[in-house]
Order: C-alpha cells, then structure tokens, then sequence
C-alpha cells in the first residue's frame, strides 16, 4: 500500500505543470488579480490570486472595469477611420466638425487630440471637488446624467471651455481629448459610440464588452478597493465616455492585444503609426505609450507598448511587445498595488515583462 501511495504521488508530481517563473513574480510581489501572458491566440499564462469580493474568487472570466485602456479601443477605431481614408491625423477637428465650439477648433489636430497635446480644459482639475475627493465632472446631478453626463454635451461645454492652453504646447494628460474623440465618431458615423465598439471590435473578435452609460446603474463588475482598505469613491463611470467607460474580462483584453498584434483590426502601417512613441512627448503615442528597454535576461532593448488604466481602486496595465509577438495583461482591485516603471527597469511589471518577453 505504501509503495503504491508513493507511486501515486510521483504520477501526481509529474503530471503537475512545471513552476512558471510569473509565479514567484507574483507571489514575491503579493499581487492580488489577474494575470494573463502569452505569445499566441491561447494564452501560455493565466493565473488569478485573491478575492474579487469576500468569498469569491478573483477569475480571468470575470467583468472588470478597463479604466483608460478604453483609450485604447477608442485610437484603434480612430485610425480605422484615418486607415479608411475618413480621417487625417494632421487636419484640425473643425474640419469634420465645423460648429465645434472650441476656441481653437480650427488649430486642434487629431493627432493632438490622440496624443494629449491639444491644451483641452481637463476634467481632473475641475473643482471644487466633492468631499469625497470626486472632481464634479464625473458626477453630474443624477435627474440629468442621462444628458450633462454624455460625451456630445461633455465636448460642447466643459471640454470646449476655458482651455489650459493653446495646442501643440506639450504634453498633458486629459479625458477630455478622447471624450471629444468619441463624439467626434459619434457625428461623424450616426452612431453611438457603445455600437461602435461593437461593431468594430467586439463582435468582429466574438467578444463581449460593454460601455458604461451616463445616469445608468453600472452592470455587476469587480469593485475596487483605495488604497488601505477605503471604499472606492466613483462618481458616474459613464461619464469617462471614450476616455474610460469600457467594461470586459481580462481574457477579452487579451484577445484584443492578439488582434493588434495580428493585424485583425488595423493594417501594419496604421498600426506602426498608432505605436509610434514621442520622446519628446514622455514617450506618447497614440492612446498608448511606447518605448524601448532592455528586460532582465535579453541581450538587445524590446520595443514595449504600454496602456494603463485607473477608476477607483481597480488597476490595469497592459502590455505589447511588438517585436516578439508577447502580450502581458494585469488586473488588480487594490488601488493603491505599486506596479513599478518598467521604462525605468524596475518594480514588479518589469519583472514581469522580463520573464516572458525575451525574443527566443
């Protein structure tokens, strides 16, 4: 009996997968998500540590909120329409929106919009904030969310007053750049930019997404915890519109990635232009960011890809390497979790990146 007990633990042994080196990543870190990586359609890693709520587990299929990785959606279906002909990167917006009541409409460029150099008005500088520390931007008064709270009313007012500066001025990250852009979509197409994202990206990978709507309860998603163990303070998250409203699964992310990587959504040349970093802008691109760095382990610099995103407590970095082909997903409910800069080859995304992004 003895011998044969044993023999069953070494067939149990053996049959277990090998240790991935993400693992002691994880672990070492007390990273509490989703981590998804891999190199392929099907991703080589997936793993989820901790709680999405007390007693249920963090899972690769659940919803989340994907913060300001929605801006990266919203340039994919921008350089659709510049890949398509419908859309210059150089021409101002008054071009295709000649009403855009923006005192520099005629100067504020696609590009700048994509690249946040346009000198917009910024909704995170919007005070007096609320005592919970919410800018008043993102909640508007509930009996009129449905309406103040929208993009086409957003890009009209707030976002077309009282401009930090004139465009071209530098680099400032702010939402209203991308809300503009999605209502700027939205005239230019006849459509919700909700149906956009459907018709553009999710149906044609057979994925689910979802956009959060304007003085609409929000559909279940995994909530966030603030940095300690405060709640989250969130005002209206369909307010973010095309700048941070996107919901879906970590796999889903993936999946886009893939997508992007394999040309499914944009061609090469678009996608180049869409993944080509400014040193002089901190390394902006359009939507994302890029730059090159040396990880642990390889023997020349990787191009990386970078978009982060934060709403609340939720947290989300996600990660391209163009030239190997690798894609690095993470998702974590603890807001105040330090992901490091990899860019700067340290912290735990760089680690991260190191153990799976060398080319082979």
């Amino acid at each position: 009996m003895r011998l044969r007990a044993a023999a069953a633990a070494l067939l149990a042994l053996a049959a277990a997968p090998a240790p991935h080196p993400l693992d002691r990543i994880i672990a070492d870190a007390h990273f509490d998500g989703v981590a998804i990586a891999g190199d392929a359609a099907e991703p080589s890693y997936v793993r989820a540590t901790g709680n999405a709520a007390k007693g249920v587990r963090n899972s690769p299929h659940a919803v989340w909120r994907w913060a300001s990785v929605t801006k990266q959606l919203t340039a994919t279906i921008v350089m659709q329409e510049v890949e398509a002909g419908r859309l210059d990167l150089a021409r101002p917006v008054s071009a295709y929106w000649p009403d855009w009541p923006q005192v520099f409409s005629d100067e504020v460029t696609i590009r700048d919009l994509l690249q946040h150099t346009s000198g917009l008005a910024d909704p995170n500088e919007d005070g007096p904030d609320l005592p919970d520390g919410m800018p008043t931007f993102y909640r508007p008064p509930a009996a009129r969310a449905a309406t103040l709270g929208t993009m086409a009313y957003a890009a009209t007012h707030y976002c077309a007053e009282h401009p930090r500066g004139k465009p071209g001025g530098g680099f400032h990250y702010d939402n209203c750049d991308y809300i503009v852009l999605g209502a700027l979509l939205e005239r230019m197409t006849g459509k919700p930019f909700a149906q956009l994202l459907q018709e553009r990206i999710a149906a044609p990978l057979g994925l689910t997404l979802g956009l959060f709507e304007p003085g609409v309860a929000p559909a279940a998603h995994v909530r966030g915890i603030e940095t300690g163990a405060q709640g989250e303070a969130l005002g209206d998250l369909g307010t973010y519109g095309a700048a941070g409203a996107v919901y879906g699964t970590p796999l889903a992310l993936y999946a886009f990635d893939r997508a992007l990587l394999d040309h499914r959504l944009l061609g090469a040349a678009a996608t180049a232009t869409m993944w080509t970093g400014d040193p002089k802008l901190g390394a902006a691109a359009l939507g994302q960011w890029q730059y090159s760095v040396t990880l642990a382990g390889c023997t020349a610099p990787v191009s990386v890809v970078e978009r982060r995103g934060e709403v609340g407590g939720v947290a989300v970095r996600n990660f391209i390497l163009p030239g190997t082909g690798h894609a690095l997903v993470l998702f974590t409910r603890h807001g105040g979790f330090d992901f490091g800069e990899v860019w700067q080859r340290t912290g735990f995304a760089y680690s991260a990146l190191s153990a799976i992004g060398c080319a082979t």
